[in-house]
């Protein structure tokens, strides 16, 4: 099984950052170049990647994720900015509390059997809003996409540059980090040849304990972070 541990904003978070994308003018575009954006119900903060994990060690990987999320209390966040890695990946950040965000992170890594973990060093916590279409195909203009019924040229869609800069000072609202969840990632599988994510586990993080309401004025700061090293 490939698994990775992750947040998932709530709905009106993604609805929220879903019409911020539609103001910038997010619109389908197949062709290759083009933005693929991810489906909300896809849309999720990777906490750390385990890679293939061996069935039998699953209920030891569920058990140190679920030991992890009760030692961290629950805590606020936004997302915040975007960013571009390796010129075909956009994200957008997280901003709030982020150092409860970095601890739940590195005990999330921990939790991995040494044997499965993958090794990557995840520097900043994000979410993947679009993946840049493979250029890899036929160059003809005719059979790309680029023209509609009679030849007329289609509008061309935002370029991943374009939707950075749209979204840089982008605050989306705050919501309560109250549980973490472990999900299977079956590539291929998903609509258009896309990995299927399913949720294996939801793990609550130590709720029995009263937490004061963040100070909302904490996310008028302007900070979002600096842009993290890999996407997923």
């Amino acid at each position: 099984m490939r698994l990775f541990a992750a947040l998932r904003p709530p709905v009106e978070v993604l609805d929220h950052l879903g019409a911020a994308l539609d103001a910038v003018g997010r619109r389908s575009d197949e062709r290759p170049g083009a933005l693929r954006w991810v489906a909300p119900s896809d849309q999720h903060v990777t906490l750390a990647f385990y890679g293939e994990v061996p069935e039998g060690r699953m209920p030891e990987l569920t058990d140190d994720l679920a030991r992890t999320a009760h030692g961290v209390l629950p805590f606020a966040l936004a997302l915040s900015g975007a960013g571009l890695v390796d010129r075909r990946v956009l994200w957008t950040g997280c901003a709030g509390d982020t150092a409860a965000l970095a601890g739940l992170m590195a005990g999330a890594a921990a939790a991995a059997p040494t044997a499965v973990a993958d090794g990557r060093v995840r520097s900043r916590a994000h979410l993947t809003v679009a993946r840049v279409r493979d250029r890899a195909g036929r160059n003809d203009r005719q059979n790309d996409g680029s023209r509609g019924p009679g030849g007329r040229a289609r509008p061309a869609g935002l370029s991943p540059a374009e939707v950075v800069r749209a979204l840089a000072v982008y605050r989306g609202p705050v919501w309560t980090v109250e549980e973490l969840v472990l999900v299977e990632s079956r590539l291929g599988a998903g609509p258009h040849g896309g990995p299927l994510y399913t949720d294996v586990a939801e793990l609550p993080l130590w709720s029995q304990r009263a937490v004061p309401r963040a100070d909302r004025a904490l996310w008028q700061d302007g900070r979002h972070g600096a842009a993290p090293r890999s996407g997923e």
